[in-house]
């Protein structure tokens, strides 16, 4: 039962973020501390022990990440500008940091992404996604302000 609430929780996360629009450039930045040197600092070390070793140590992601390999799993995207994780608002981006994509997804969705949840606190996760969004340029991040306003962060 717990296992389908994520899931439910996940995919609704997933559906809102996808239909989010965009609000004023006034707008709330959400939950991430991207402009906090301390938080970052944090957030890349930990990035560098938990993420780096699947999704690139300069956030390049794997290769072909948008391919399934041969056990039909999706590789690592990347966290830089080139990959699609500013897409997506900081609830979605820590629930599934914390729980694991597939969790989050459910049905037949293979991902080698686990939740880290029991791994990091949520301040640590908040951290290493601070990290990230740290390293994009400023219209993507000003891209992902408007989504987290959007989205109600």
């Amino acid at each position: 039962m717990q296992k389908n609430l994520v899931r439910s929780f996940g995919v609704a996360l997933l559906l809102l973020g996808a239909k989010a629009g965009f609000a004023d450039e006034h707008a709330a930045v959400g939950l991430l501390r991207w402009q906090d040197a301390d938080v970052v600092a944090e957030g890349a070390t930990l990035y560098d022990q938990h993420c780096a070793s699947c999704h690139g140590a300069d956030l390049e992601g794997a290769p072909n990440w948008r391919e399934r390999d041969a056990e039909g799993y999706l590789p690592a995207p990347p966290h830089d500008e080139t990959g699609h994780t500013w897409h997506h608002a900081d609830e979605i981006l820590i629930a599934i940091t914390t729980h694991g994509t597939a969790a989050l997804v459910g049905g037949d969705y293979r991902s080698n992404m686990m939740g880290f949840g029991e791994v990091m606190t949520e301040d640590e996760i908040i951290a290493v996604l601070s990290y990230i969004k740290s390293t994009w340029p400023e219209e993507a991040i000003e891209i992902h302000n408007e989504i987290n306003a959007a989205y109600g962060g």
